[in-house]
């Protein structure tokens, strides 16, 4: 199948295309796009060369990134008002996969807990009681015969407790019993990333089994920033996802940064070529049943500078109706905004030492 490029349900348009928090954003998603547009990039995968998608799934041309230098803090970034950066000094490290937890919600449930072998990196972070995950959710979602889906994401740098695993947000889309999932999104994640910053993450499951965070039967796109990459903060961004020519592509910001086989599902027997179910999200992975640790930017929903996620538009698909909701409310409340848009997140509940 080849997928229809830059074709979203224009139904969607209009006045919940919310503004920014101030906080959040002073300019549009796009706007620190440089003026030069770059050509469609080849991608080399298993030697044959892969056209990218010649629009993104918002309908604009490709442009490349502002990156900073390899290395740069998320700080620097947004200081400097670049997007992303290599998470090195050299640029040249290629991002590992790593075995660490991840929820995931489906149409019919959320994933609230699970037992892990995984710990938070000392001396920052110490054993979990019983190598046990809480996962804590404000989530949209909706069953949705797609192409894709993008939206608007404020990208924060909540705090993360030294005893918990991560915090992020996210764009999911699933096949229609929820067993084939691509991902994509910004976390801060100790153990994957090694430090305090958001950085770029992308995920697969296939047969409803995880892979690994950033490289498993990932390609990546030429000249573009890598998942792994540092990204700016206080900031809202456009994350997307797209089936296009045999693979899921995964478009942040002004470019395509890369994709994921579609045979990498056939292999185990799957056609994996739209989605029957979206849902985009804030999660935390905590180690306790309350948790100190942030979700968003750390602001209680209920609050205008709070982080958002808004103007959810599908590709090739319905009109945007999402199921707007809490898993756990008393900690982390989610204000409804329209069908398609809503702020999330807040610091948590627990007993902060």
């Amino acid at each position: 199948m080849i997928g229809a490029i830059g074709v979203a349900s224009t139904v969607n348009a209009g006045a919940d295309q919310i503004a920014s928090p101030p906080e959040a954003s002073s300019a549009p998603a796009d706007a620190d796009a440089p003026d030069s547009q770059a050509p469609a990039d080849e991608v080399v995968a298993d030697d044959v060369a892969v056209k990218e998608p010649p629009r993104l799934p918002w309908g604009d041309t490709p442009k490349k990134l502002r990156k900073g230098r390899g290395g740069a803090s998320s700080k620097s970034l947004r200081d400097q008002g670049l997007s992303a950066a290599p998470p090195d000094a050299s640029g040249s490290v290629i991002p590992e996969g790593v075995e660490a937890p991840k929820g995931r919600s489906t149409r019919t449930s959320v994933l609230r807990t699970e037992m892990t072998d995984a710990v938070p990196p000392k001396p920052l972070g110490l054993k979990a009681e019983e190598n046990k995950v809480n996962y804590m959710y404000n989530v949209g979602s909706q069953a949705a015969d797609t192409a894709g889906v993008y939206a608007n994401i404020t990208i924060g740098r909540p705090e993360l407790d030294k005893t918990d695993y991560h915090t992020l947000a996210e764009l999911a889309l699933q096949s229609a019993d929820g067993q084939q999932v691509v991902e994509v999104g910004w976390t801060v994640d100790r153990l994957v990333n090694g430090d305090d910053d958001p950085h770029l993450f992308v995920f697969s499951w296939i047969n409803g089994k995880p892979t690994c965070y950033n490289k498993c039967n990932w390609v990546q796109s030429e000249g573009s920033i890598a998942p792994g990459a540092t990204l700016t903060y206080g900031v809202t961004k456009k994350f997307g996802i797209q089936y296009y020519e045999d693979g899921w592509w995964i478009a942040y910001d002004t470019d395509w940064i890369g994709y994921f086989p579609e045979k990498h599902w056939n292999a185990e027997g799957v056609k994996f070529n739209r989605s029957g179910f979206v849902q985009v999200f804030g999660e935390v992975a905590a180690s306790k049943d309350l948790s100190c640790t942030d979700m968003g930017n750390g602001t209680i929903s209920a609050k205008d500078t709070a982080a958002r996620v808004s103007s959810v538009t599908f590709v090739e698909g319905p009109t945007v109706e999402m199921y707007i909701r809490s898993t756990a409310e008393k900690a982390y409340p989610v204000s409804q905004l329209s069908t398609r848009s809503f702020r999330y997140g807040g610091p948590g509940t627990g007993v902060c030492g």
